[in-house]
């Protein structure tokens, strides 16, 4: 499994207002989405395209298209879809499939509650957005349900990752030959007792749309 850590002013900015307790929701859900965008461009370099040739108002150029399948964007419900228009906006032809899951906070082990994917993901890149890499559980569980169904390779997006939860994601793929990368703004330092990150920037869903 490879990680990024993108390493950019701009990202390192967006990302220590997102952290501050006193960032309202409104202005958390439009630091994601930009935050989200940045990080996008990072994890799509290796995403495929194919030659092509087009007619400028001077003469003919090559270049290249984005190629056919197209990549999908999973985000994780509910947290992952303040993530969403950010990766859309860069892959606007992408399509979007969702994945219900949540993680169990007495036993902190992901559950799935909804799905709405294509039934075949053969030959699909697939870029799952989700806010928070902690334990690592969720993500796992998520990416693991692509390579069941055929994804060729997964990217997952995460705003912050804790330590634990990429060596959980290590430990379960090890050995797979899938190709997996994690792309984050940041490595935290630790998960607490309760498996959130330290420092993190709390409960990304509650910060996004309010506690409901």
């Amino acid at each position: 499994m490879e990680t990024l850590v993108v390493d950019h002013p701009l990202v390192a900015h967006k990302l220590t207002t997102l952290r501050d307790v006193r960032t309202d929701s409104p202005t958390f859900r439009r630091l994601a989405d930009e935050l989200v965008t940045l990080l996008a461009y990072e994890a799509t370099r290796d995403v495929r395209t194919t030659d092509v040739t087009v007619s400028t108002p001077v003469a003919e150029a090559h270049g290249v298209r984005m190629a056919r399948p197209y990549p999908l964007v999973v985000p994780i419900l509910r947290a992952g879809l303040g993530m969403l228009d950010g990766m859309t906006r860069l892959l606007p032809t992408a399509e979007v499939g969702f994945l219900g899951m949540i993680r169990n906070e007495s036993t902190l082990q992901a559950e799935t509650y909804a799905t709405r994917l294509p039934e075949d993901l053969s030959g699909r890149q697939c870029f799952v957005v989700d806010p928070m890499l902690a334990t690592g559980g969720t993500l796992a569980a998520a990416v693991q349900f692509l390579f069941d169904r055929g994804a060729q390779d997964v990217t997952a997006i995460c705003l912050l990752a804790a330590p634990e939860g990429l060596a959980h994601m290590d430990e379960v793929f090890a050995g797979s030959g899938k190709p997996i990368r994690v792309v984050t703004a940041a490595l935290d330092e630790r998960l607490n007792e309760n498996g959130y990150i330290v420092p993190g920037l709390g409960d990304a869903g509650d910060r996004l749309y309010g506690v409901v």
